[in-house]
């Protein structure tokens, strides 16, 4: 068959007819995604400022110094408890955020696996925090925990007793991380309430009709049955969770502005890049952001996927 006649046969036709149709989605994504990513790996070895961001394709390079300038710049070091450092507070932000999460939708879930009278209406009041606005989330939040004696949190605090004076909760380091541990875990229990509620849905009944003839209560058949249905589920989600709580930037923000002790990776990005104005360490900083997250897929695609592949 001749080059012409391969050209215009059907099956060379349909194909140039699939890259047609794909090639809108293939620029969107080159352009929004692979150049972007590209592009900051290579600013991440370049002197970059707004000095020379209109021919930044001939800015110096610079090799590692950017990263040497994020690893030991003052923000990023481990100081003490009150100062850990942007990399390891991103470390326990995540990790504390997604744990309580991933309880927190534990114990939603069983809640409404169960029947009882208005189950629909709470499972609608849990899913609040999720699709709630985080401008409006993150308002409430520093509203009720407003550091004069008005605030919610102080005013209920004070009438009880509990303390003699009003509290600055989002002004003071160790505290104020806590506070954005706590608001992370309640803005997205719901996720892992949602994932493991649908797991708990399929487990097949007999098996707990059988456990409760041979007498184990709620405890052990939670233990015996419960657990092992959705330990996969459980890891799944917590990896993902964490994933996304490492990169996450808008509820620290908007809470905290990332001071007193909440200054996570994406935060100082942002100050190096938007603060600061130096683009290259910026970037760098973002690349050790992106190593960290490999990381965690790596994880992920090691233990949760394969172990869901061998169950």
């Amino acid at each position: 068959m001749s080059v012409f006649s391969r050209w215009r046969s059907l099956r060379a036709r349909e194909a140039r007819l699939g890259w047609a149709l794909l090639s809108p989605t293939l620029l969107i994504v080159f352009g929004l995604v692979l150049f972007p990513a590209f592009f900051s790996i290579w600013i991440s070895f370049h002197q970059v400022g707004l000095y020379n961001l209109n021919d930044v394709f001939h800015a110096p390079f610079v090799g590692l110094e950017n990263y040497k300038r994020v690893v030991t710049d003052f923000a990023f070091k481990y100081h003490s408890l009150e100062n850990m450092g942007a990399a390891l507070t991103s470390i326990v932000y995540s990790f504390s955020a997604t744990a309580l999460a991933l309880i927190g939708g534990l114990i939603a879930a069983l809640i409404i696996n169960r029947p009882f009278r208005g189950r629909g209406v709470v499972r609608a009041i849990f899913l609040i925090p999720y699709v709630a606005p985080i401008v409006s989330v993150a308002f409430v939040w520093r509203w009720i925990l407003d550091p004069r004696p008005s605030g919610v949190v102080n005013d209920i605090l004070l009438r009880l007793g509990v303390i003699d004076a009003p509290m600055a909760y989002l002004s003071q380091r160790g505290l104020a991380l806590i506070m954005v541990i706590l608001l992370d875990a309640w803005r997205y229990f719901p996720f892992a309430m949602l994932m493991v509620l649908a797991r708990l849905q399929a487990i097949d009944q007999s098996l707990y009709e059988a456990a409760e003839v041979d007498g184990a209560n709620t405890l052990e058949r939670f233990r015996y049955i419960t657990l092992p249905e959705i330990r996969y589920v459980l890891g799944a989600v917590f990896l993902l969770r964490l994933i996304w709580t490492f990169n996450k930037f808008d509820d620290i923000f908007l809470l905290t502005g990332g001071g007193f002790g909440t200054k996570v990776l994406p935060i100082l990005i942002y100050e190096f890049s938007f603060r600061m104005r130096d683009f290259g360490r910026g970037a760098a900083a973002a690349m050790i952001l992106i190593a960290f997250l490999v990381v965690f897929i790596v994880l992920y695609l090691r233990f949760v996927m394969r172990s869901e592949e061998e169950a």
